[in-house]
């Protein structure tokens, strides 16, 4: 039996967002929660038949539509017409896991009680995560603004019987598994479809996705680090903390007390040196790697924000007799973080593979490319090359997308947010990052041991744990095997992964 999960909960923590994609608990909510959606719904049925006021969403068209007044009886027409002509999203499906996170944000949403949408709509949306029927989305359709449309309407279509679902593993239409025709189409009720896909979900699973991938690498790449400077025979001076002392921001100091931590006791990184100064890549470690650290707390700042924020429009407002059209639905906020999490994710990749050339270069008594016979062997000569080719794309990933905007709904929404854009890149910039460290860490660890490094306590059983999957290159080989076996080793050694040395 999974445990509980409360979506309504206060504070959501990281490692409880990681438990929601992964699909380790049950997600429910209070009676009070509960209670709020449910006077919510009742108000605003009651505005609805008391009163001939018009209201956007409810009883009229959409967007550069939305003085189009519509019949009492087409309401919940209306509200379905709304899901199936929004749901035209194209591209990559989105990952089960996101769309996990998804679900979980627009109940998240519902339970603050400002929506108007039944307890019934909700216990839906409940179902579908706790049966783990994950309704098929496109990564193509969201301008970040008027909500996350059409992603969102593809997640709605199943509570209609209609669209894809991931199911058991398989892919299947909506209207052929058991459990959805078991419970019934559901009839939308007015604004209900309008509030499914309002709001900033879907960019918001994004950049949770893209945050805590890049959180859990840059303890990994702490690690790829220290190693590469054991590797390269570098200087302990640039973490001295009497030179963080006096640049006290930045998550410098953070990061050079972490780089001495993992280095306390070695041999050889305390024996007399021959450089005079180390490359930036290395002496820079604390001032570029803290950036990043620093640039990560500002945007779980945004994120925990939006954790507790109602993004659907029009907004419900019961107890002060308000229905209030706005623009909570524009994702400008997560926007900004998303491309400012590309560029922090993306620098350590640029660190890193920078790192991984000098370690190649034949420099500092090792021999080029870290063969054993250079010429007849190649070593880890293109492993730098694919390191260069994929943090150049994560370069071009990295321009920023909420400097765009485009016109759209015929001039109704005028400027939008490109945050979906942003989120689904800065995902994909995370990826790469994990890619480039596993390079380095296998070069590192290939040089230090070529070097026969007396290293820390601390680093040397990192390096004998990593031996037990991957060999010491000892001759050519696929390399593509070891990278793969590497990423894997990351992804489920915690001292990688966790909160360790930061």
């Amino acid at each position: 039996m999974k445990p509980g999960f409360d979506v309504g909960e206060e504070e959501v923590s990281q490692s409880e967002l990681l438990q929601v994609m992964a699909g380790e608990v049950r997600l429910y909510l209070t009676d009070e929660a509960m209670g709020k959606i449910r006077e919510s719904a009742i108000y605003l049925r009651e505005k609805i038949e008391g009163s001939d006021e018009i209201i956007y969403g409810v009883n009229t068209g959409f967007g550069s539509l939305c003085n189009v007044v519509i019949d009492d009886a087409d309401l919940e027409a209306l509200q379905a017409n709304l899901i199936r002509s929004h749901a035209c999203g194209l591209g990559d499906e989105v990952p089960g896991e996101i769309v996990r996170l998804i679900l979980f944000l627009k109940i998240r949403s519902f339970s603050f009680g400002y929506s108007g949408v039944s307890e019934e709509l909700t216990n839906r949306l409940l179902s579908l995560y706790n049966l783990d029927i994950l309704p098929i989305l496109y990564e193509q359709g969201s301008l970040g603004a008027s909500g996350d449309l059409a992603p969102l309407a593809h997640l709605a279509l199943p509570l209609i019987g209609e669209g894809m679902v991931l199911h058991d593993g398989k892919k299947s239409q909506a209207s052929q598994v058991p459990e959805l025709t078991l419970a019934g189409s559901y009839h939308l009720k007015p604004k209900e479809g309008l509030a499914l896909i309002n709001g900033t979900q879907f960019s918001a699973a994004y950049l949770i996705a893209a945050y805590l991938k890049a959180y859990q690498l840059q303890h990994t790449a702490l690690v790829s680090a220290a190693l590469s400077i054991e590797g390269f025979d570098c200087r302990p001076e640039p973490f001295a903390a009497q030179i963080q002392n006096i640049r006290a921001h930045n998550g410098q100091p953070q990061v050079a007390a972490a780089i001495r931590t993992l280095l306390k006791d070695s041999i050889n990184f305390s024996a007399t040196k021959t450089a005079v100064q180390d490359p930036y890549s290395f002496r820079c470690i604390p001032q570029v790697h803290g950036a990043t650290f620093n640039a990560l707390k500002h945007i779980w700042e945004v994120i925990s924000g939006e954790l507790d924020s109602v993004t659907d429009n029009p907004n419900v407002f019961g107890n002060d007799d308000a229905i209030l059209s706005g623009g909570n639905l524009h994702a400008q906020p997560l926007a900004l973080a998303a491309d400012y999490l590309g560029l922090a994710t993306a620098e350590l990749g640029n660190i890193s593979e920078r790192r991984i050339y000098l370690l190649l270069s034949g420099q500092r008594g090792l021999t080029p490319f870290l063969a054993k016979t250079p010429g007849l062997e190649s070593g880890l000569m293109i492993a730098q090359y694919t390191a260069a080719a994929i943090v150049s794309q994560s370069k071009q990933l990295a321009t920023p997308a909420s400097v765009d905007s485009i016109v759209s709904s015929n001039g109704q929404e005028d400027h939008v947010s490109m945050a979906a854009n942003a989120g689904v890149k800065a995902l994909k910039i995370a990826h790469n990052l994990e890619r480039v460290l596993a390079i380095e860490l296998q070069c590192a660890i290939q040089a230090m041991e070529m070097r026969g490094a007396k290293t820390s306590p601390t680093l040397d059983a990192i390096v004998t744990d990593y031996r037990q999957r991957i060999a010491f290159l000892d001759h050519d080989r696929i390399l593509h095997d070891d990278f793969i076996k590497t990423i894997e080793h990351i992804r489920t050694t915690k001292y990688y992964t966790e909160a360790v040395y930061l």
